[in-house]
């Protein structure tokens, strides 16, 4: 059976566009706003909606989306509750590509299969587990493939051959590149390395390969899309999350940035 993700990728590559994956936190501001924002993501122009369990120590995240784990965390988010945010937006949603991104502490508390069995149940369609390395990911692999979850893995621009070689054994859905050496929202992106690792990843893998870590700006995103299959952008929404008023002044507002870098990413492609 064919993934929503292989989906929407096969639709992206067959429209000649590069995909848009947004990232928040679940629970940020609060769970009922967290499904809103994620409508609102999708009335942007977002391809696939990344969704952040909330972790009391994400160690690859910068001090934007630990904030945003600190709020959920202090509002009683926890994975059990994410899930219930993930069926609620499927209810409404049939179509968007649905990824929960955290880390492995909350999946091993849960037990892996009865959080495969949960995840497919509420329409979860990835997982991303930061800390899970390639080379300790056989067990993860089998009981999340038997739930029919693709599992996203990270690569940086410090991954060994063997590295990327693992990772490409067990990725499914897409690949997700880490553009800049270290936290997310930490530093900006150089464009001639990503593109040239960007290339190299894709003459090593048949699978989509996505760019995040330093997008901010459409014009970011417009050059980042010019080589990659898919954009990926998480601290610049989150800081609009924490920033906003109230949380509907930040679902507003982060349909209209996403818009505009949805926008620029298609410009970008139509004038190359």
């Amino acid at each position: 059976m064919t993934s929503r993700i292989s989906s929407r990728f096969a639709a992206l590559a067959s429209a000649g566009r590069s995909g848009l994956v947004t990232f928040i936190t679940a629970g940020d501001p609060s769970p009922e706003a967290t499904v809103q924002i994620m409508h609102a993501l999708v009335r942007g122009g977002a391809d696939v909606i990344e969704l952040g369990v909330p972790f009391s120590d994400p160690m690859a995240d910068g001090p934007i989306i630990q904030r945003a784990s600190e709020r959920a965390l202090a509002g009683g988010m926890n994975l059990r509750k994410v899930l219930e945010i993930a069926a609620k937006f499927r209810a409404e949603d049939q179509a968007t590509p649905l990824v929960l991104m955290g880390y492995l502490n909350p999946l091993e508390r849960m037990g892996y299969a009865e959080f495969a069995r949960r995840a497919a149940a509420a329409g979860v369609d990835g997982i991303l587990a930061v800390d899970l390395p390639p080379e300790e990911a056989e067990e993860f692999h089998r009981l999340m493939a038997a739930g029919g979850l693709d599992q996203i893995f990270l690569l940086a621009p410090t991954s060994s051959e063997q590295r990327i070689t693992a990772v490409c054994r067990y990725a499914t859905g897409f690949v997700y590149y880490v553009s800049v050496k270290g936290v997310t929202g930490d530093k900006a992106l150089d464009p001639d390395e990503v593109r040239a690792r960007t290339e190299h990843l894709k003459s090593l893998t048949k699978l989509p390969v996505g760019v995040g870590f330093g997008v901010k700006t459409p014009a970011t995103a417009a050059m980042v899309g010019a080589v990659s299959d898919a954009v990926i952008v998480g601290s610049a929404l989150v800081e609009l999350i924490e920033q906003a008023a109230t949380p509907a002044a930040a679902a507003e507002q982060l349909e209209h940035y996403v818009r505009s870098l949805r926008t620029a990413m298609d410009a970008g492609r139509a004038a190359a």
